[in-house]
């Protein structure tokens, strides 16, 4: 496609200031807790931001314009899944959270359920986050590879390069002021993009009478069984991930933390039904292209080119910004969970945070080149799920429960359901491995709890015959 010079300098112009911030925040990053947690510092806004900043990416933006492209009101699922998830971490989880004092989730959970789960959560919830990398590389990708008429593997490996600036850097301490600029300007994008399709498309008369209602007006088109695994998947994967929940745990106060959750819930809903309409618009327009680069294609062939240079690199911030936020939530959970118990490692704990964030996104995309044509939603589901089934009930019990949780069940589950998961996948088994994992999760502590009674009971009995 030819590139007008507008174009090109409003894109540049966009991603410098971008960058400016991101290095800028590096001076503040004295230390590897400025690094993973800015220092508890942040504002409500600042949650939101940090929440955000990873939460708005790829799967939200370009993901769920493919996938309406595809089946239609369906593509909701992922931006319903992440607003519900937030509405229940500022109301019931945030809390408990900030006051823990931590640095991770497998950090947090230890208190409870010990320090043999540590480990064995660390390492599963950031293969979690790895896997959702790709999604984003998947979806930063697709735009260069649209605006440059450049392969997808040429195009990622822009891509990974501007990854590692915004993410090496700053950390955590750039997340939330860089979360929020990216924020203003997605939606703005966003929200531009949506008003301008749904006037070309007729408004709401004109997509109805251009599609059939099934499956494009069905919250389950590509499947009920599907549609809820993937919602599920999403509302367990948020509230189980480091990435989101670092965010809190870098808040100044409980109320700060609380607030930014939900400031993240009432601005995530609306994403999902914009995307959608731009799907279809498109849908109509250009039938035969491929699905992930409809909004690409939109923003390119309907606004100016000042406008659209600038929308470009909003989208690209927003799945770059969130293949960063990832990588960070890898690197931060590795070292402090695993590497840094070895005693040499904790004194180059921030040296080793930056390096082992750098090693996750380059190995992203290596395993990106050999699944270039794969779907962004795919990668983004799987993601979501393997992370839930890992932390998600465990989690919740050392939140509501606390002491009066199982320490043999909750460690039982963190061992077995992730495994479940990976099997289930790769056997391509007929029970959807999110369920099959929170089953096996859920089972794994009830037989925790029932362990923990008959031992308790044998004690009792022992002292009575005394």
């Amino acid at each position: 496609m030819h590139v007008p010079v507008s174009f090109i300098l409003a894109f540049l112009a966009t991603m410098a200031v971008m960058i400016a911030v991101a290095v800028y925040s590096t001076r503040k990053v004295q230390s590897a807790t400025d690094f993973s947690l800015a220092g508890r510092s942040a504002n409500s806004f600042h949650v939101a931001g940090g929440i955000l900043g990873t939460l708005v990416g790829g799967a939200a933006t370009i993901g769920t314009v493919q996938l309406a492209y595809t089946f239609g009101l369906s593509a909701w699922w992922f931006t319903c899944g992440c607003s519900i998830a937030c509405l229940f971490l500022g109301v019931s989880m945030a809390p408990s959270l900030r006051r823990g004092m931590v640095e991770t989730i497998p950090q947090f959970i230890s208190h409870y359920h010990g320090e043999r789960a540590r480990v064995c959560a660390s390492i599963f919830s950031a293969c979690g986050m790895f896997i959702h990398i790709v999604a984003q590389l998947l979806a930063a990708g697709a735009l260069l590879s649209t605006l440059f008429n450049i392969s997808m593997i040429s195009a990622a490996a822009i891509a990974v390069t501007l990854t590692i600036i915004f993410a090496v850097g700053g950390g955590m301490n750039s997340a939330g002021p860089l979360g929020l600029v990216k924020l203003l300007l997605i939606y703005t994008s966003m929200a531009a993009s949506g008003l301008l399709a749904y006037s070309l498309a007729g408004g709401l008369s004109g997509i109805q009478s251009s599609f059939p209602p099934y499956p494009w007006f069905s919250f389950f088109g590509y499947g009920v069984s599907n549609s809820l695994s993937d919602f599920f998947s999403v509302v367990v994967g948020v509230l189980s991930t480091q990435t989101y929940l670092q965010s809190i745990f870098a808040a100044r106060d409980v109320k700060s933390a609380r607030n930014g959750a939900l400031i993240s819930a009432a601005v995530m809903l609306p994403l999902g039904f914009i995307g959608i309409i731009i799907g279809l618009y498109m849908r109509i327009s250009a039938p035969g292209i491929e699905s992930a680069k409809a909004l690409p294609l939109f923003i390119s062939l309907h606004f100016s080119p000042l406008f659209a240079g600038i929308a470009f690199a909003a989208l690209l911030i927003t799945a770059i910004g969130t293949a960063a936020g990832l990588a960070t939530g890898v690197g931060t959970t590795l070292i402090v969970d695993v590497i840094s118990k070895i005693k040499q490692a904790a004194q180059h704990k921030l040296l080793l945070m930056r390096l082992m964030t750098a090693l996750a996104l380059l190995s992203a995309f290596i395993l990106l080149i050999y699944n270039a044509n794969s779907a962004i939603m795919e990668w983004s589901f799987l993601s979501m799920g393997l992370r839930g089934a890992t932390l998600c009930l465990p989690l919740l019990l050392a939140i509501f429960l606390r002491d009066r949780t199982s320490r043999a069940g909750g460690a039982l589950s963190i061992f077995t359901a992730p495994t479940v998961v990976i099997t289930s996948g790769i056997l391509s088994t007929q029970f959807t491995p999110l369920y099959a994992g929170l089953c096996v999760s859920l089972f794994a502590i009830l037989f925790g709890y029932a362990y923990s009674l008959v031992k308790e009971r044998k004690g009792i009995y022992k002292q009575t015959q005394k």
